[in-house]
């Protein structure tokens, strides 16, 4: 099984409404003026903090020297459950809470902050919306979403209404599995690129033993309910002109969009609505997937390095 060169520690912060799970490498706080700024990566949908473990082990010595690092998982992932039963999640949560533990972990401080999908989706939007916290911005594969016309809104509602039903009939249940190396099957069925010592270490992040022994996903089913509102490209592209830090939107050589969408919405029209933000470069990690963190960590890891460290 995989070992980490840089072991992670975990907290428990009450956050607004749940307690959130936080893993940490470095110190707690900065120390001092001339410390580097703290460097928070948020992961995506149906993922943990855990996920950038592989990169937090390639970065150099130098790199981390003195530099707290924060990994959350978003609120009904990994450890940070809701204390009462949930039946959706909304994009905006993610905002408040990402808001609230950099009060706690950088107040009145800049960070550097990196997204993977939804992650990044996520970093994209608070950099918009709160321009003066973010110094350097790092998106993971966070393209966004198709545009959804206005006359699709009734629809859209329908689905969410039908969807929570079927939450409360038990028809939106996660997979379980028998073992943990059953969950690291799946990880490697669904990459195929993820190495077997890393997939046995990830299913332990990523599933726990329920009392019946059986390895349950530690994500939340509502979160399958989708989003009742539609997607809008307009909204973004008006968060996306609001961002003051330098961004840098890293892609894998796999063309995700084009598996997902098929055409509906492509790299091209990505690439298009980044052409509203301020100040933007691109990077390409060769022999990846979505889950590049996972398949090239190395280079994943030079690339963030290479550009916070740049003037």
């Amino acid at each position: 099984m995989y070992q980490p060169l840089r072991p992670s520690r975990s907290a428990m912060l009450p956050v607004r409404t749940l307690d959130y799970h936080v893993r940490l490498w470095g110190p707690a706080a900065a120390a001092g003026t001339g410390a580097p700024a703290p460097l928070v990566l948020v992961h995506g949908w149906m993922d943990v903090g855990a996920s950038y473990q592989f990169v937090v082990d390639a970065f150099s010595e130098a790199f981390v020297q003195g530099r707290t690092i924060i990994a959350p998982d978003w609120r009904g992932f990994g450890l940070s459950m809701p204390a009462e039963r949930c039946d959706h999640y909304q994009f905006a949560d993610y905002l408040g809470d990402l808001e609230r533990l950099l009060d706690h972990y950088a107040p009145g401080q800049p960070v550097d902050l990196v997204g993977h999908s939804m992650g990044g989706n996520v970093a994209m939007t608070y950099a918009g919306v709160r321009p003066s916290r973010i110094r350097r911005l790092v998106n993971l594969e966070g393209f966004g979403m198709p545009d959804v016309p206005a006359a699709k809104a009734p629809d859209r509602y329908a689905q969410w209404l039908d969807e929570l039903a079927q939450l409360e009939r038990g028809e939106q249940e996660l997979k379980h599995y028998a073992s943990a190396e059953g969950v690291a099957e799946r990880l490697m069925k669904t990459n195929p690129r993820l190495a077997a010592d890393k997939a046995a270490w990830l299913a332990r992040q990523w599933a726990r033993p329920d009392e019946d022994g059986r390895w349950r996903i530690l994500g939340d089913a509502a979160h399958k309910i989708v989003r009742p509102h539609i997607y809008r490209a307009d909204e973004t592209l008006a968060l996306y002109e609001r961002i003051a830090a330098p961004l840098l939107a890293v892609e894998a050589s796999d063309d995700s969009l084009g598996q997902w969408f098929k055409g509906q919405y492509t790299l091209a029209d990505y690439h298009e609505r980044l052409l509203s933000v301020p100040d933007c470069r691109t990077a390409l990690v060769e022999n990846a997937g979505h889950m590049l963190h996972h398949d090239q960590p190395q280079a994943v890891a030079a690339l963030i390095e290479g550009f916070l460290a740049a003037p």
